[in-house]
């Protein structure tokens, strides 16, 4: 909640001015010590950007605030991937799926799984519309399938890859989902998405910044985004350069992506499954899960295509495995309208099998 009279802190201020030093520092001198600086200043602008965009979204108000939310964090995520991909070569080809999937994994497994499980510590059994959640899920399995699995069975392209042509269709279709699922959130079937558990608020004017702060917001969110793209940029050598070293699956930096780019919504969603929000928590969760595939596939698709490099989205058959079986979890354990510890627990075990079968393939 952001109250009207919310002013903007001197930190707000501070860190943009503090990660651009390093940023030109970087530029002038090569060290392990600064990359390590240069990698946390990276994350703590990322959170700080996305709490900008959230002052935002407050602000504007759904659906068009969720929405710049998204686009915020998908800007991120691609100049990250984007960066990864000019750094790695062809050898990166696989990068953007990597990420999409990791993120996937990450949010399904990981996220969704904790906040059950804090959640039910707290209250037991914790309830959310069906209605919403059922929405959200059929919109995943679609575009899940249609980006990560559906690209290994074409025959126009040998392999993972789909044709320009399938790729700019598979581009088109998953922003169309994605603005279906914004317009039936947002306007036909709100209610599908809001507790119906009451909750102590404050008046909604009180719950929207002032017209100068939003615009205070809005310059900062710009400028922490400029220079979370250009550190991106300069960190993405290092982080190859280290899976090179240490001779780690190339996964890994797929996930050290999504982890960074999830970071904000993963706190988030935790403190609402522990105020009993489990809607809400399930809102901000698979909400980022549409928007990290129907989002960021047809921007790097567009990138790739532009630029003429090669894209893998298929998944190998392990992956393919663990992805269709977070899928079917995830809507077994959303069925009833009801979670308990045990969806939790299901769920982060599969993360851990994830996680572990990455490290050990």
């Amino acid at each position: 909640m952001i109250p009207s009279n919310y002013k903007i802190p001197l930190k707000s201020y501070l860190i943009p001015v503090l990660v651009w030093i390093i940023y030109f520092i970087k530029q002038s001198y090569t060290s392990d010590w600064l990359d390590i600086v240069a990698l946390i200043a990276l994350v703590v602008c990322t959170l700080e950007a996305v709490h900008h965009a959230e002052v935002i979204a407050v602000k504007v108000g759904e659906p068009f605030g969720e929405l710049i939310l998204a686009l915020a964090v998908t800007v991120i995520e691609v100049s990250m991937i984007i960066s990864m991909m000019h750094a790695g070569g062809k050898d990166a080809t696989t990068l953007a799926r990597d990420t999409v999937f990791a993120a996937i994994m990450i949010i399904l497994n990981g996220m969704i799984g904790l906040s059950l499980l804090i959640g039910a510590v707290k209250y037991r059994i914790q309830t959310f519309v069906l209605q919403g959640v059922s929405s959200v899920t059929t919109v995943l399995l679609a575009i899940s399938v249609l980006t990560l699995i559906l690209p290994n069975y074409t025959s126009s392209v040998a392999g993972s890859f789909y044709s320009t042509k399938q790729l700019l269709f598979v581009s088109a279709a998953s922003l169309i989902l994605y603005a279906g699922f914004i317009f039936v959130q947002g306007f036909w079937h709100k209610d599908h998405f809001v507790t119906k558990k009451p909750i102590e608020t404050a008046p909604v004017d009180f719950l929207k910044p002032n017209r100068k702060t939003t615009m205070i917001s809005f310059v900062l969110l710009f400028v922490c985004l400029s220079v979370v793209i250009l550190l991106a940029k300069s960190l993405a050598p290092a982080l190859d350069k280290m899976i090179n070293y240490f001779d780690a699956p190339r996964a890994l930096a797929g996930i050290a992506i999504a982890c960074i780019i999830l970071l904000p919504e993963a706190l988030s969603s935790i403190k609402a499954a522990r105020r009993d929000q489990l809607q809400t928590s399930l809102n901000l969760t698979l909400g980022s899960a549409l928007a990290t595939i129907c989002l960021s596939i047809p921007a790097v698709a567009i990138y790739s295509i532009v630029y003429d490099i090669p894209l893998a989205l298929g998944l190998d058959p392990k992956s393919t495995v663990l992805l269709v079986l977070s899928l079917l979890v995830v809507i077994l354990s959303f069925r009833t309208g009801k979670t308990t510890i045990l969806q939790g627990i299901v769920l982060l075990v599969i993360f851990a099998a994830y996680i572990f079968m990455t490290l050990f393939p």
